[in-house]
């Protein structure tokens, strides 16, 4: 048996052991289309609330290319089951632009902008209105969880999923437990990132929580390199492919992720740490500003075909 046929049969079985059966992600841009991609696929219902309209198309599209993708990968020789599937996925999520449409859940997850007061406003929202089972969780790269969750009083069902770009391939998922997070709901979101296929790690509230906190100073330091002269960016990529064994090199990486990103990511640790290594790069604050910002833009460190 192929290693996607054992994913999907997780999918199954988590899913039919798991308490969260409804899901609703605020958000409808890359990585909240992926999240709901990948609980649709898990066999959870699913809403998608965004705002802006053409931004819910746009993820309606992306989701139905990439389960297509997934399904070809699953029933590369039963047409007919690969049509069921995208089917079937498909039909389990729902877009609407009021988060009235989306409080009946029993997880939401926000991955609006990376900002603490709109996040902060959307959990006060979300914790009027929601049930008081409902679970809320944010998907921040880097913003402290207990500071966008301070207004809201189910402290208890509230914490971290910090998901990865592409969330249906990447495979890890971040768990990060607030101050007042309750055993139960630690419990119900380590089993639920599992039934969406992906392994789970914990971290408390720290700055960066893992892979941010050590990815930040590996990051800074390519650019630093860079703008030095010390080497070319494609020596310094090929180098640590080659010499540390990394699938992607360091620049090459900033540029999938965004440019942008990685500036507010490294901004915030610089905040929150005061460690130099954090401090402020001329170079990626320049490219931010003339709206380098890697594959999304066509140009950033490398420049790409749209």
């Amino acid at each position: 048996m192929n290693n996607l046929n054992v994913i999907c049969r997780k999918f199954s079985h988590s899913a039919s052991l798991n308490a969260i059966k409804k899901v609703t992600v605020v958000g409808g841009g890359l990585m909240g289309s992926g999240i709901a991609q990948v609980a649709a696929q898990a066999g959870q219902n699913v809403t998608i609330v965004d705002l802006n309209s053409d931004i819910l198309e746009k993820a309606q599209k992306s989701i139905q290319n990439n389960l297509g993708r997934v399904a070809r990968k699953l029933y590369k020789d039963d047409p007919s089951k690969m049509e069921e599937f995208v089917k079937e996925a498909n039909n389990r999520i729902k877009v609407s632009t009021k988060i009235e449409d989306g409080v009946d859940a029993d997880l939401i997850v926000e991955a609006i902008v990376e900002l603490l007061e709109p996040k902060q406003k959307l959990f006060n929202r979300l914790d009027e209105l929601a049930p008081q089972h409902t679970i809320l969780a944010s998907n921040t790269s880097s913003i402290s969880i207990n500071e966008i969750g301070s207004g809201i009083k189910r402290k208890d069902r509230f914490g971290g999923l910090h998901f990865f770009n592409p969330v249906p391939v990447m495979r890890l998922l971040e768990v990060i437990k607030s101050d007042e997070m309750s055993q139960e709901t630690y419990n119900t979101m380590m089993e639920w990132g599992k039934s969406v296929g992906k392994t789970c790690i914990t971290c408390k509230d720290t700055p960066g929580f893992v892979v941010n906190r050590l990815l930040g100073p590996y990051s800074a330091e390519a650019f630093r390199m860079f703008e030095r002269g010390d080497a070319s960016k494609e020596d310094i990529d090929i180098g640590m492919k080659l010499g540390a064994g990394y699938p992607m090199g360091p620049l090459e990486l900033a540029d999938y992720t965004g440019l942008d990103t990685n500036k507010f990511v490294l901004e915030v640790l610089y905040q929150k740490t005061k460690n130099p290594v954090f401090k402020p790069i001329p170079l990626l604050n320049k490219m931010v500003e003339e709206g380098k910002l890697g594959i999304k833009t066509g140009e950033g460190i490398y420049k790409y075909k749209k």
